[in-house]
C-alpha cells in the first residue's frame, strides 16, 4: 500500500508543469545543463521535483535553505540518475547543508574496543544509514565548474548509489550477475595503478583521495567520469567503459545543445 501511494503521489507531482522559476535556476547554476538533450533535461527536472518534495532538507550552522540551494544540489544529484533505473535515492532521507566547510567526526576504534570521534574539516559526507551532508560553498562551486574533475555532490551521491546494497565497498548494485567480474577486475586494476603512481610521486587524472579505499576510488572516478569524460576515456578506457555501462551515459560525447 505504501509503495502504491508513493507512486500515485509522484505521478501527480510529475504531471504538473515544472516551475519556470526553478528551470531558470537550473539553467543558471547547473553547469552541465547546456550539454543535456531535451529529454535529459525533462528527466532531470522530474528527479529534482521528487527530491525536493520527498527528501528532508535541513540548513545547518545558521544556513537558511531556499529554492536555489536545494535545486542546485538536487540538480547535480539528478545527473547521476539520468540513465539509471532508480527510485530517487531511496537510502537518502535527509540532506543536511552547511554554509561552509564544517567539522565532522569519523568513528575509529582504539585498542580495547574504545570508539572515538576524530574531528576533521569536511566538504561533505554520506552515511551508510544516515544523511548526506554537504557544504553549500563546495556544492555551488561544483555546479559552476563542471569540467575541473571535483564535485562534492557527485562524490557523496555516488557513495549512496554504492550503498544501495547495504555496503560501502565501491560496488553498487549492477544490472546482471555477469557484470560483476569485469567491474571488480577493472576497478581493482585502476585502484592499484593509482596507488602505485602515488607511491612513485606521479600525479594522475584521479586525485589521491581515490587511493584511500575502494569506495573512495569509485566516488572519485564518478567525479571525473562526469566532469572530464573525454580525458578519462583517453587515459583509462576500460574504467570509462565500465562506468559508462553502469550509468548508461556518455559524458565524453556531450556537446552544447541549442536552448
Amino acid at each position: 500500500m505504501f509503495h502504491w501511494l508513493t507512486r500515485r503521489k509522484r505521478a501527480r507531482l510529475l504531471a504538473e508543469p515544472f516551475p519556470e522559476g526553478w528551470r531558470t535556476i537550473l539553467q543558471h547554476e547547473l553547469g552541465p545543463w547546456p550539454t543535456l538533450e531535451p529529454a535529459e533535461r525533462e528527466r532531470l527536472e522530474g528527479i529534482v521535483r521528487v527530491m525536493l518534495a520527498e527528501k528532508r532538507w535541513q540548513g545547518c550552522a545558521g544556513l537558511e535553505l531556499d529554492d536555489r540551494i536545494k535545486l542546485t544540489i538536487a540538480g547535480q544529484a539528478a545527473m547521476l540518475l539520468l540513465g539509471l533505473e532508480h527510485d530517487y535515492y531511496p537510502n537518502v532521507r535527509d540532506i543536511l547543508v552547511y554554509p561552509h566547510t564544517y567539522t565532522g567526526g569519523r568513528p575509529s576504534q582504539l585498542d580495547g574496543g574504545v570508539v572515538t570521534q576524530e574531528p576533521s574539516q569536511r566538504l561533505g559526507e554520506a552515511w551508510l544509514r544516515g544523511p548526506v551532508v554537504l557544504s553549500w560553498d563546495a556544492a555551488l562551486q561544483g555546479a559552476r565548474r563542471p569540467h575541473d574533475g571535483h564535485n562534492v555532490v557527485y562524490h557523496e551521491f555516488a557513495h549512496k548509489l554504492d550503498m544501495l546494497d547495504g555496503a560501502a565497498d565501491g560496488v553498487p548494485p549492477l544490472e546482471a550477475p555477469t557484470d560483476y567480474p569485469r567491474w571488480y577486475r577493472t576497478m581493482m586494476k585502476e585502484y592499484e595503478a593509482l596507488q602505485r603512481d602515488l607511491a612513485r610521486g606521479r600525479d594522475g587524472l584521479l586525485r589521491p583521495y581515490g587511493a584511500s579505499a575502494p569506495e573512495e576510488f569509485f566516488a572519485v572516478a564518478v567525479e571525473v567520469f562526469f566532469e572530464q569524460g573525454a580525458r578519462l576515456r583517453r587515459e583509462a578506457p576500460e574504467l570509462y567503459e565500465v562506468l559508462q555501462g553502469y550509468f548508461r551515459q556518455d559524458p565524453a560525447e556531450r556537446r552544447r545543445q541549442p536552448g
